[in-house]
């Protein structure tokens, strides 16, 4: 489900970034709140395990939808300069949020349900100010004569569509979404499935996704007028280097966070509020740090070396998880490692992000967005697909080796319940062998994330350019907030072949 769960939130970013160009951002964040609520009503009133699922897929288009909308009006809104420490104080609430959540996290285990239908009621709430803002801000253009009138006005609604769905390229995200979930998502079934990697459902899922996929990529390169991902800005070394980045920085972060959960509690004895604490550690560190490296950004108007600073500081919180992990690892390293890859990732998240908008005029800057963001996420459904892979294939062995028992009831239960082996006590031979299957497996998932959370800071260094941030918009055409040009030096110039050229010296 959590690899499912990825592709939709990633496919769902293009999806939302379209509409948002095609019928405005305020009617994008209604859609986005429509799904919201409904997804999490559905999940609340569920009886079984396939209402839960359709719920999350709502639920899921909803979230990625709201996160998309928010980047894309803070570039709307933001020039260079401001732009990271705004996306950095959007998150603030987070820090409250964490502290609150570990506090309810146990009051609402009894009425579960609640705990999701209260967000039914919260998020139209909460949202309700700036779809009401954006949708003033429209009328009121529409009024002053600055936005154009829509040219679906006097169209048919079947051509309408027509020309939506290209504008979309729904064929595009089709195809996308198809290869992604026939690649990955046998990673998590094999395992499990009848024969494993010799059922013939599974090598098929594989075989056709991975002719689609390139099929896909000459798709986007060949065909769509507004293509998902244009080809051509991959020759933009920032934007590039933000792709990469986003990706290898996810796949590192789900390989060790997927099952991180599961790892704590069956190997600490924490009470659930403890848990939601450690949960939210690195979501805090990253909301914290986030917001300092928009202050950093804001002062010296660089990025560049921040950045590196940040992925390296990462990667060390990555490589001390090892030790953290271990049986002679602690309660403090376990903390620690959380807050340092927190902090480097507060810092890569804002500075990608500002990289890849600079290098676009703002007409481009959604979809910009919307490919970074796809191709970061995609590395959340690699990571998390190839950490189901490691964890199904050698944890029912790993249990087998660890935990003295031969009875092969109680090790399926405990490979399919961390509640059942939390039911013996922490000194108990079975719990002490599934906290060392746990350790070893876990070993496997750290050991992977550290060696590719080695390759960012490369592509910092070589693909990232350290340009000046400026009152401008972006770094191309030199345009501030209300479109006029503005006395300072641009970075790049908006060539049609996708190229990127310093035009002058920042």
């Amino acid at each position: 489900m959590s690899t499912a769960n990825a592709i939709i939130i990633a496919v769902g970013k293009p999806l939302m970034a379209k509409l948002a160009d095609v019928i405005g951002r305020a009617e994008t964040f209604v859609i986005v709140t429509v799904l919201y609520v409904v997804g999490y009503i559905v999940i609340a009133t569920a009886n079984d395990v396939n209402q839960i699922a359709g719920g999350q897929v709502l639920y899921s288009f909803g979230y990625t939808g709201l996160q998309m909308l928010q980047q894309i009006v803070i570039a709307d809104m933001t020039n260079l300069r401001w732009r990271g420490l705004v996306t950095g104080l959007v998150s603030a609430p987070f820090i409250i949020n964490n502290f609150v959540s570990a506090e309810i996290a146990e009051g609402i285990l009894p009425n579960w349900r609640w705990g999701y239908a209260m967000f039914a009621i919260l998020v139209p709430v909460a949202l309700a100010p700036i779809i009401v803002t954006l949708f003033w801000a429209q009328w009121k253009a529409k009024k002053m004569d600055v936005a154009k009138a829509s040219p679906n006005a006097r169209k048919p609604w079947s051509v309408v569509i027509r020309d939506a769905a290209l504008e979309m390229d729904l064929a595009g995200l089709i195809l996308i979404a198809a290869s992604l979930a026939l690649i990955l998502l046998p990673l998590g079934l094999a395992p499990a499935a009848k024969g494993q990697w010799h059922n013939a459902s599974m090598i098929a899922m594989v075989t056709i996704g991975a002719i689609l996929f390139p099929l896909m990529l000459v798709y986007e390169w060949k065909v769509p007028r507004r293509p998902v991902v244009p080809m051509r800005w991959l020759k933009r070394g920032p934007i590039l280097g933000a792709c990469l980045i986003g990706f290898t920085d996810f796949v590192s972060f789900y390989l060790q966070y997927t099952y991180l959960y599961s790892y704590v509690y069956v190997t600490q004895t924490w009470s659930y509020r403890d848990l939601t604490y450690y949960s939210a550690t690195q979501s805090l560190a990253l909301t914290i740090f986030g917001i300092t490296g928009g202050i950093v950004m804001y002062f010296t108007r660089r990025f560049k070396w921040m950045l590196f600073a940040g992925l390296c500081v990462r990667l060390i919180g990555c490589g001390l998880m090892l030790k953290a992990r271990s049986a002679s690892g602690n309660t403090a390293e376990l903390v620690m490692c959380q807050v340092l890859q927190g902090l480097g990732g507060g810092f890569a998240a804002i500075a990608i992000q500002v990289s890849a908008q600079a290098a676009v005029a703002h007409y481009d800057v959604a979809t910009v967005t919307a490919m970074v963001l796809l191709i970061t996420e995609i590395g959340n459904s690699a990571g998390s697909a190839a950490a189901a892979q490691i964890w199904s294939s050698h944890m029912p062995a790993a249990l087998a080796k660890h935990v003295p028992t031969t009875n092969a009831t109680l090790l399926a239960d405990l490979y399919g319940s961390i509640t059942q082996i939390a039911t013996f006590p922490i000194n108990d031979p079975i719990r002490l062998g599934a906290i060392e299957a746990y350790q070893s497996v876990m070993f496997k998932l750290v050991l992977g994330a550290t060696i590719v959370a080695i390759f960012p800071p490369i592509f910092c260094v070589f693909l990232t350019k350290d340009i000046k941030l400026t009152r401008s918009q972006n770094a191309v055409d030199g345009k501030d907030l209300a479109g006029n040009r503005t006395s300072e030096e641009t970075a790049y110039s908006d060539d049609t072949t996708g190229g990127v050229e310093a035009s002058r010296r920042v």
